[in-house]
Order: structure tokens, then sequence, then C-alpha cells
């Protein structure tokens, strides 16, 4: 539907933009002293805390459209939260965390190759075009070095590609019998259960304080930064992440959550005031030039008529 276009791109953007977010809030913890676990494990728990209500309100006799729904539950609780979460962080043990940003990454293109393998159905030539015009801008964007790679390091990084897959797989499921905010509660809460057992089994080390925090120049309570990450960074982007991905696809979704690094540029320029290099902006140019590639090549394909339907390209569940 044509129509759903521009407010499913704007809620698409306002996403990225959120999440573009956590980098200075999270920053603001590490710096004081907090692990990585132990941040990630207090973002998606306390996510899902905020979403609980409106959960449970918008559920209250459809628990059957639960039952029937699992599969998104956990491909975006397990695959998109926990797993991305838990692999990111070890990757970064091995090598340049823009690189693992990168590699991570890698999910909207998996997801082409994927729909492709699964509907045999080849992308136009300007999606793959796209594709690669916008991994090299983010290549630019994230200032990948020339290191020496490390073998897990990239395999684990991947493994932080394929939750992100999964995530924009689970989220684009247009006739999902779940509410956005139903469906972004319930994976949080799934993801929340799965962090806090790497954490107790000392696979995801938790370590915090009650210092205060530098937060954009200005000292606050360590809970200021950590309610500013769980709100706007992490319940309210994965809602409208949803939102938008259910009205655009999930490829176009995707790609477009390739403005997510660039968002972060702006941030860090407004409040931090440290601003971007040529490169940077060079990267973030060719970002936007691959998505719209990637929208283009979408423009007057012809659907299907055989078979069950697809959506965003994700054949369902």
């Amino acid at each position: 539907m044509p129509s759903r276009r521009p407010v499913g791109l704007a809620l698409a953007l306002a996403s990225a933009a959120s999440f573009a977010l956590s980098g200075i809030f999270a920053s603001a913890l590490l710096d004081a002293g907090w692990s990585a676990g132990a941040v990630t494990l207090l973002r998606i728990g306390g996510g899902a805390l905020v979403l609980l209500a409106p959960t449970l309100l918008l559920l209250r006799g459809r628990w059957d459209a639960v039952l029937r729904s699992w599969k998104e539950v956990v491909v975006l609780g397990v695959l998109a939260v926990a797993v991305c979460q838990l692999a990111f962080f070890a990757a970064v043990a091995y090598i340049d965390p823009s690189l693992a940003l990168l590699i991570e990454f890698l999910g909207p293109v998996l997801l082409v190759f994927f729909t492709w393998a699964t509907t045999r159905r080849a992308p136009a030539m300007l999606t793959l075009a796209g594709a690669g015009v916008a991994l090299i801008g983010l290549g630019l964007v994230s200032g990948i070095g020339g290191e020496a790679l490390h073998p897990l390091g990239v395999l684990l990084a991947l493994g932080a590609a394929v939750g992100n897959a999964g995530y924009w797989s689970a989220a684009s499921k247009a006739d999902s019998e779940l509410p956005p905010i139903a469906l972004a509660g319930l994976g949080l809460i799934v993801g929340a259960v799965v962090l806090g057992l790497a954490s107790a089994t000392g696979l995801l080390p938790f370590a915090a304080n009650a210092s205060p925090v530098v937060l954009a120049g200005a000292t606050v309570p360590w809970w200021a930064a950590m309610l500013m990450l769980v709100l706007l960074a992490t319940a309210f982007s994965y809602v409208l992440g949803i939102l938008g991905a259910r009205r655009l696809g999930a490829t176009l979704a995707s790609f477009v959550g390739y403005s997510e690094p660039m968002f972060g540029i702006l941030w860090t320029a407004l409040l931090l005031a440290i601003l971007p290099t040529g490169m940077q902006w060079a990267g973030a140019a060719a970002i936007i030039a691959g998505v719209l590639l990637v929208r283009l090549g979408q423009v007057g394909r012809p659907r299907r008529t055989r078979g069950p339907a697809t959506v965003g390209g994700i054949p369902p569940a």
C-alpha cells in the first residue's frame, strides 16, 4: 500500500534515531565503571518492565494469539535481542568495535540472500547495488581500520548479524496477530530472561555501581542515564521499529536501519560537540544512496501469485 510507505519511513527513521542514542547513554555508564553486560541486561530488562503493563493490557483475552505467534516472539527475543547482544559484545573482545558493528549490520544483506534462497526469486539488480553501496557507506561511517581479522571475532560478529536479520524478519510480519507494543514487550521479556541466565552463569559479566555519570558534559545520577537508555533507546525504539517494518517490509526497513550510525554521528555532534569527519559525511551520503537504490529496486517488482504470501520478502512463519 503506497500510502503506508511515508508513515513507515518516518517510523523507521525515528526508531533508528532512538536506537542511536544508546551509544551516548551506554558510554556514560561504561565510563563510570559499568560492564557492558550490566548495561545490556538492565537496558533490556528495564525495557521489558516499561512495556509489561501495556503488553498485558493489549493481550488480555488474546493469549491464544500469543501461542500461535510464538515463533515471532522467540525470534525477536532470542535472536534479535539476546543473541545479537551477546555475540556483539563477545566479538569486540577480539576485533575492533567498528568492524564488529559493520559485520552485525550485514543482517539486511543476509535477509536479501535468505529471501533469494527460500523464494528462488532473484532480487533486482538495483537492490543488490544498493546493498553494496550502503555497506560501503556503513564502513566509512564506522571508520573501520586495516587491522588483522581474528577469525573467532568475525564469527561472533556474524552471529550478531543473524540476530539483526532476525529482528527485521520478526518485526516485518504485517499480518501478525500481535500488536507491535505487545510483540516488542514479549520479545524484550524473553531477551531479558536469556541475558539474565547468561549473566548468572558468568557468560555475561556483570559489574555496576551507583556513582554519578557524565552525560553530555553534565554530571547526573546513574539512574538518569539508565532511564533514558531504557525509555528512549530501548522500549521506544523497538516499538517504532516494528511499526515501521510492518509498513515497509523487512528488506527496505532493514536498509533504512543503516541510518542508525548516521544518527549516532548527529547525536555525538549535538550532545558531545564532536564533529564528523569528511569520510563519515561521505559514508552518510553513500548510505542514503544505497537505501534509495534498494527502494527503487522494489518499485515495479511484480508480486508472486502462487504460493503463500510474503511480507517484505520474508516467508510467513
